[in-house]
């Protein structure tokens, strides 16, 4: 393979086992939290990779290396999650992501090469997209996420830290995202 594809994939593969080392069997208490006010709770992140897995990545690499820029990516519903996942526990959310990664990871190694990592796709808004930065912003987007499960657990001792609160970046950010405590 590649070094980049290399160096993705195995972040990917992190991904499933820092969310389920995070959230599994967490009791209610911790995961209730959001990330901001009127956020996701760490459960809506997890549903919301699972719909990446299912509706985003990979969809668009295929459609990168079977269409290039004449066909537009099919848009994403980011908040698939809510009706899907509405009966679904988080331990077993979190399972079904770390299925649907491991198959993604299979699928990409067995379809994607070096060679593809300039071709190009359309996106619908941002226009000309490549591989490379479509890999590049999957790994990305799961950082994203795991900080926001971060944030939504300690959302949920927000109103119990008292004055210790403009000391803990993550929940006073909460209240002021521009701000960084001194």
């Amino acid at each position: 393979m590649d070094q980049f594809i290399d160096d993705t994939t195995d972040l990917l593969g992190r991904t499933p086992a820092v969310v389920r080392a995070l959230l599994a069997g967490l009791p209610d208490a911790w995961t209730a939290g959001f990330d901001v006010e009127g956020g996701w709770q760490p459960r809506d992140v997890v549903g919301h990779l699972i719909s990446a897995e299912l509706d985003n990545w990979l969809p668009r690499i295929r459609r990168i290396l079977e269409d290039g820029p004449t066909v537009p990516f099919d848009t994403f519903d980011r908040v698939a999650h809510q009706e899907r996942d509405r009966d679904a526990s988080l331990d077993d959310l979190i399972e079904q992501f770390a299925r649907l990664r491991a198959d993604n990871l299979a699928a990409l190694a067995s379809a994607v090469t070096s060679d593809d990592l300039d071709r190009r796709g359309l996106h619908p808004i941002l226009g000309e997209v490549t591989l490379r930065e479509l890999l590049a912003t999957w790994s990305v987007h799961d950082l994203d996420h795991i900080a926001q499960i971060f944030a939504g657990l300690a959302g949920s001792r927000d109103a119990d830290v008292g004055a210790w609160k403009a000391n803990l970046g993550i929940l006073f950010r909460r209240d002021d995202p521009s701000a960084v405590p001194g």
